[in-house]
C-alpha cells in the first residue's frame, strides 16, 4: 500500500494555525491574552491583543511555509504598520477609555507546508505607531 503524502494547506488555513499556534506561545511566556482579531469598522484587524509586563501588546503574526521570499516579518510594510496603529488606537479608545503604555510585536511562525510548526520567532517592539 502507498503511503500517502500529507495534503498541502491553504494559505488560510496556514495562518489560521500559525495564529493559534502563536497565541499558545505568547501565553507560555507570560502574555495573557485579551483577544483575537479585533477589526475596527473599515480599519486593519490585529491578531492579537495580551497584556505582557505591564503594557497592552498589539502582535502582528506572520506565517510562512517558505522563506523563498524572505522572511515572514519583511511582508509587514510601513503602510501595514500605520494601519495596524490606526486600529491600536481604535482599540483604546473603544476597550481602555485612557491611555496604556503600548508596543507593537510580531511573531513569525515557520511551518511546512502541511501546517508542522517548525519554528517560532518573536520580536517584541518590532516597531512604533507614528
Amino acid at each position: 500500500m502507498l503511503s500517502r503524502r500529507p495534503k498541502a494547506k491553504t494559505k488560510q488555513e496556514l495562518g489560521r494555525i500559525g495564529e493559534d499556534h502563536a497565541a499558545r506561545y505568547l501565553a507560555s511566556r507570560g502574555y495573557r491574552i485579551r483577544e483575537r482579531n479585533f477589526r475596527p469598522r473599515g480599519q486593519a484587524e490585529i491578531d492579537i491583543i495580551a497584556e505582557h509586563h505591564g503594557a497592552l501588546a498589539f502582535v502582528e503574526v506572520k506565517a510562512r511555509s517558505s522563506d523563498e521570499f524572505g522572511q515572514p516579518s519583511e511582508g509587514l510594510t510601513v503602510w501595514q504598520q500605520r494601519r495596524l496603529a490606526r486600529s491600536a488606537g481604535a482599540y483604546i479608545a473603544q476597550r481602555e477609555g485612557r491611555e496604556r503604555l503600548m508596543r507593537f510585536d510580531v511573531v513569525e511562525v515557520f511551518l511546512t507546508r502541511e501546517g508542522r510548526v517548525q519554528r517560532v520567532s518573536l520580536m517584541q517592539g518590532a516597531f512604533q505607531a507614528e
